[in-house]
């Protein structure tokens, strides 16, 4: 990867580099100004690596790019931008697939095989800025939280420093992580469960029996008649027990007296009515039942 004034300046005239990066020649022109001197496809890799020849030594990777060398499994879609943060008095500007944001709040850069990355807390919102629904902006931030080890408090801190230019809902979905969430589909039964008109449960607390054995840590607990709602899916609880264990898990609800709601994260946003509907009849029964003796201990961190 090198730029054109560069090979001017080993000797080899600009015409001849545009040349060379015609269709069929040896090169290939990535961004104005930047060659890379192979064919093919580049690489992701290397479509950073042109980025930052692109823009400079004070240029700093941010975004998703950042948030998956920082760890966030997350692959790089077709047509995603590399996001780079520049100091506020460049003028370079976007082009091709650079998102070029100026800024006067650069941040320190974190070294990572050789890319100045923004800490993670940063890459984070900063994609979260620039999203415009809630479910991928819930999506990121519980990812966020649960895979990289990302504080809700710093990033609540961060986001009250920064922009506020799209700040609203990544703080909305902060409030919902806040309150108890640990991931994405964990917030959405949260804003569904407001519309039950049932009385707010508690978010991930620790139930045990009443001789103090622990039973399970549900998603949702309505203390008040004993009712767990858990939400249950590999693809949002990173790390989950199998199946068995599960079962077992259902299996000691069941000793203990407790009602109990499973609901895939599929079905709070494909069929919410029917989600809704299910836990209505299931606060109910429970209400309808003596309560068990079950205690509620404290949130599992």
């Amino acid at each position: 990867m090198i730029t054109v004034a560069h090979l001017e300046a080993l000797g080899v005239p600009q015409v001849t580099s545009y040349r060379r990066c015609l269709p069929g020649g040896p090169w290939q022109r990535l961004l104005p100004g930047v060659v890379l001197l192979r064919t093919g496809a580049p690489t992701r890799r290397q479509l950073v690596e042109g980025a930052l020849v692109y823009s400079g030594d004070q240029a700093v990777v941010t975004g998703l790019e950042s948030c998956r060398h920082h760890g966030l499994k997350r692959v790089a879609g077709p047509g995603e931008p590399i996001h780079l943060l520049l100091p506020a008095h460049l003028k370079t500007t976007s082009s091709g697939y650079v998102l070029i944001e100026r800024t006067k709040r650069m941040p320190e850069p974190v070294r990572s095989d050789g890319l100045p990355l923004a800490p993670a807390v940063r890459a984070v919102l900063d994609e979260c800025r620039r999203l415009r629904e809630r479910p991928p902006i819930r999506a990121l931030l519980a990812e966020a939280v649960q895979q990289l080890g990302v504080d809700p408090g710093e990033l609540s801190a961060e986001l009250a420093q920064g922009s506020r230019r799209g700040s609203a809902l990544p703080r909305d979905v902060l409030k919902e992580i806040a309150h108890g969430a640990r991931s994405a589909a964990e917030a959405d039964a949260m804003a569904l469960v407001r519309r039950t008109g049932l009385p707010e449960p508690v978010w991930n607390f620790s139930i045990h029996d009443e001789r103090g054995r622990h039973i399970a840590t549900p998603d949702a607990w309505f203390d008040e008649v004993a009712l767990a709602w858990e939400i249950d899916s590999y693809e949002f609880h990173f790390g989950q027990p199998g199946y068995a264990s599960t079962l077992a898990r259902n299996n000691r609800y069941a000793a203990a007296g407790i009602v109990l709601v499973q609901t895939l994260p599929s079905r709070l946003r494909t069929d919410p009515a029917a989600v809704i509907a299910d836990l209505v009849a299931a606060y109910r029964s429970a209400a309808a039942r003596p309560r068990p003796p079950v205690v509620l201990v404290g949130r599992s961190e």
